[in-house]
């Protein structure tokens, strides 16, 4: 529920296991759940939590862009931020820390040292099994148009995603002049790299249904009952009962106690916050309230993410197409049709870093069918999507990475810089699909980890339709027909439509197949 506890790197075994040499590792796309972070809404001062904590050095140190118009060029200018909070009689005054504190103060939500430490042993990680171990990402870097980085437009997303990177390719591993990466983000109304409530209606409407079920079926529990008799006292006087829409609700609550654990003694809660059994009977009823619908309803799948995993799919059927639709066209320098005409081209994609959040990791293995023990992920929590390719046929080998490739078939001449190449196929229906666009995906495999734990999807385990013997490599067909049967064909209309229609299906719409 709070910070993870990494397992120990894989054995040379293991490693032979997960990476057999029949396959050859061509695509890999990491989906990271941002570091520890700051309670996203200040929560039981009664119960002597501090409002504001001191985790945040970063804020002692930051950097803006400025434009310089005596020179007309952008110089940086260094500053530190301190934050300002509403006095005893609403006059200004500074928000402190438990001992005082002016500086290094976070935010509400905001990534702490403890969540940046984490995320950038994530990214050492991620080096010793890419880099050092498997030889599949160069050692050094010379330029980041091999990588696909995105982030949500939560400030703690970007942060990870830095620190990941930083601890995947620290200074001394990228090249003198390395250019600055671009990294992607979205507006909040275009944002599908986590469950966007906030900008589908229709989202919401399913989400508050869910929600509510869950508030009927646990508010008169004898577990919700364990949880007031523990809790209650510092609830509000007008509401002293524990419940899934309690204020706070029942996932603030969890939320509060997740973050304090993650933190030092200062930003404690009574030692009865910390309960085992409570603790249990919180997550199961969390993962059931967000969850569920993920697990039990195509629409709830299609509109919380199916717009994501439509982009993972789609940049694997581009990798495999060779085309820039693996990422390549949001990413690299120059795709003008004068650069295709010298010969020069964009580099494969080879890795994908995105930084989201609990709800991103949790729809996306719950809407796989691959949510397997039902537990909240931790912070720094990652899903690995890897794409392999059979070994030894000439005609599929890539280009390693940090090299250039000339894969322009698919591209056409018209190819402009922001737009993605023509004739991919990586959205169209599986179902729609000519033997010869079929034939593009064969001999492809998708393979997911989980917090380096390997998980399968269902629909997969069906013949053909995995590597034979490893249920765990799905075919990029039968992967691809899975998830495109919950990508939504037009995400931002289809969250207009149907506001006010049944929210629960009529009849089982099973996650995984």
């Amino acid at each position: 529920m709070t910070s993870l506890v990494p397992r120990s790197p894989y054995t040379d075994d293991e490693l032979k296991t997960l990476y057999p040499p029949t396959l050859e590792l061509q695509l890999v796309q990491v989906l990271l759940r941002h570091g520890e972070r700051s309670p996203v809404s200040a929560r039981f001062q009664n119960a002597g939590l501090p409002a504001f904590w001191p985790y945040c050095s970063a804020v002692r140190q930051m950097k803006s862009a400025v434009l310089d118009r005596h020179h007309n060029q952008f110089t940086t200018m260094e500053w530190k931020r301190r934050l300002e909070t509403f006095g005893s009689s609403d006059e200004p005054v500074l928000a402190a820390g438990p001992a005082g504190e002016l500086d290094g103060v976070c935010e509400m939500g905001m990534l702490t040292d403890k969540g940046r430490e984490t995320t950038f042993d994530l990214g050492t990680r991620l080096r010793e099994l890419y880099v050092e171990r498997l030889r599949f990402l160069p050692p050094v870097l010379l330029d980041a148009e091999a990588m696909y980085l995105r982030a949500t437009p939560i400030p703690r997303a970007l942060d990870s995603v830095q620190e990941t990177f930083t601890g995947l390719y620290p200074a001394h591993t990228r090249a003198p002049a390395f250019p600055a990466p671009a990294i992607l983000t979205r507006a909040p109304g275009d944002e599908t790299l986590f469950p966007n409530d906030s900008n589908c209606r229709r989202f919401a409407a399913l989400s508050r249904a869910f929600a509510q079920r869950a508030a009927d079926r646990w508010n008169d529990t004898e577990e919700m009952a364990y949880l007031t008799r523990l809790w209650g006292k510092w609830m509000p006087e007008d509401a002293p009962r524990v419940a899934v829409d309690s204020r706070p609700r029942l996932s603030g609550i969890m939320d509060t106690i997740n973050s304090t654990l993650a933190h030092g003694p200062s930003t404690r809660l009574p030692k009865e916050f910390y309960d085992p059994k409570g603790r249990e009977i919180i997550e199961k009823i969390g993962v059931e309230e967000w969850f569920a619908g993920y697990k039990e309803s195509r629409e709830y799948r299609a509109l919380g993410i199916g717009g994501l995993l439509g982009d993972v799919v789609g940049r694997m059927v581009g990798s495999a197409e060779r085309s820039t639709a693996d990422g390549g066209y949001e990413v690299a320098k120059k795709l003008e049709s004068s650069t295709l005409k010298e010969g020069k081209g964009a580099t494969p994609v080879r890795f994908g870093l995105s930084g989201c959040h609990d709800t991103t990791l949790a729809a996306v293995l719950a809407s796989l069918g691959a949510y397997e023990g039902n537990k909240w992920p931790p912070y720094t929590s990652h899903i690995a999507i890897e794409m392999f390719r059979k070994a030894g046929d000439p005609s599929q080998q890539g280009n390693p990475a940090g090299t250039k490739s000339s894969w322009f078939g698919s591209w056409g001449s018209s190819t402009k810089p922001g737009n993605p190449p023509s004739g991919t196929i990586g959205r169209k229906r599986s179902e729609e699909l000519s033997p010869a666009e079929r034939a593009k995906l064969q001999d492809y495999y998708v393979r997911l980890r989980f917090n380096d734990e390997v998980v399968t999807v269902p629909g997969c385990r069906a013949p053909g339709k995995h590597l034979e013997g490893d249920e765990s490599f799905c075919t990029l067909d039968a992967f691809k027909a899975i998830v495109d049967k919950f990508v939504p064909n037009n995400w931002r209309q289809e969250c207009r439509a149907n506001i006010k229609g049944p929210v629960f299906p009529s009849k089982p719409e099973p996650a995984g197949y």
